[in-house]
């Protein structure tokens, strides 16, 4: 309890004098409450992303399955998405290619140890970059136009409008958006991994001057087939995050122009975090699984 000087201001309805400077005891409870409040409502929006997320792979395997599936709008979708991720990966991984063997391959060099320079590039980008960067452009990109695209549509009632028709906007809109998404995360990556690869590799041979047999042999002896699936697990698991979010966020809009923007910076917000965290937990379980390779 903090003490206080009471004025003859006060009896009259007048403001209370904190005398000693203490905490106010009432202020924070306050901001624990808010805090809490805050943290409820997080849980409540991952519990959704969840069981949106049970709902649209459902409704894409069940729509297959029972020829209802919307092929139209998956294609539609598919080359929008590949339309405005492709370019930009690829200019994003050519650098990160450069940038990564110039960087380590460099200190390599110095040490005496440029043989591993072909090993640390098949390994950063395949494993790593390759996924990130396609998971990212996916986001930024693609997953802000299903995600504004759904919150026009919600502003608009079309939504609503559907449930009243008995049409599942889940089977009809969101499930072709995500399967378009994971093929299209599934393409790109690949691409991506091949440009950082590619990049890498004249960095190394025409910057830092090691030998190009060099080079493909670190490649070929430190590579995996396990670095090719890792790469195209995370790169589904992150396509399917950014199209879950920004359907989720987008059907979830709030009304007006403001509240589609706040649902597209979310779903942007919402994907980056997410996928670090999954990458971080699909390489624990892959190292675990999979050792390194010895030579």
């Amino acid at each position: 309890m903090t003490e206080r000087l009471v004025t003859g201001g006060e009896a009259a309805g007048g403001h209370v004098k904190h005398d000693l400077g203490l905490p106010d005891v009432d202020w924070d409870i306050a901001q624990l409450r808010v805090a809490r409040a805050k943290f409820l409502s997080a849980l409540a929006i991952l519990g959704d992303i969840f069981a949106m997320l049970a709902d649209a792979v459902w409704s894409t395997v069940s729509s297959i399955v029972h020829r209802r599936f919307s092929w139209a709008e998956f294609f539609e979708q598919t080359w929008f998405l590949t339309s405005v991720t492709l370019l930009p990966a690829i200019m994003i991984a050519i650098p990160f290619g450069l940038v990564l063997v110039l960087e380590v391959g460099g200190l390599s060099v110095q040490i005496g140890a440029s043989s591993i320079v072909g090993a640390v590039d098949a390994i950063g980008i395949v494993r790593e970059a390759a996924p990130v960067i396609t998971a990212i452009i996916l986001s930024g990109a693609g997953g802000s136009a299903i995600c504004s695209d759904l919150g026009a549509r919600t502003m608009r009632d079309e939504i609503s409008a559907m449930w009243v028709m008995a049409v599942d906007p889940i089977e009809r809109l969101v499930a072709p958006r995500v399967l378009a998404t994971v093929v299209v995360a599934l393409l790109v990556n690949g691409i991506v991994a091949f440009a950082g690869i590619m990049s890498g590799y004249l960095a190394a041979v025409y910057i830092l001057h090691t030998s190009s047999g060099g080079f493909l042999n670190s490649f070929s002896s430190f590579a995996q087939p396990a670095d090719a699936i890792q790469s195209m697990v995370k790169a589904a698991v992150f396509g399917l995050l950014a199209a879950v979010v920004a359907s989720h966020q987008g059907l979830h809009a709030q009304r007006g122009p403001a509240g589609v923007g706040e649902a597209v910076n979310r779903s942007v917000v919402i994907t980056g975090i997410g996928l670090f965290l999954l990458n971080l937990l699909i390489t624990d379980i892959f190292l675990a699984i999979v050792p390194a390779k010895i030579l």
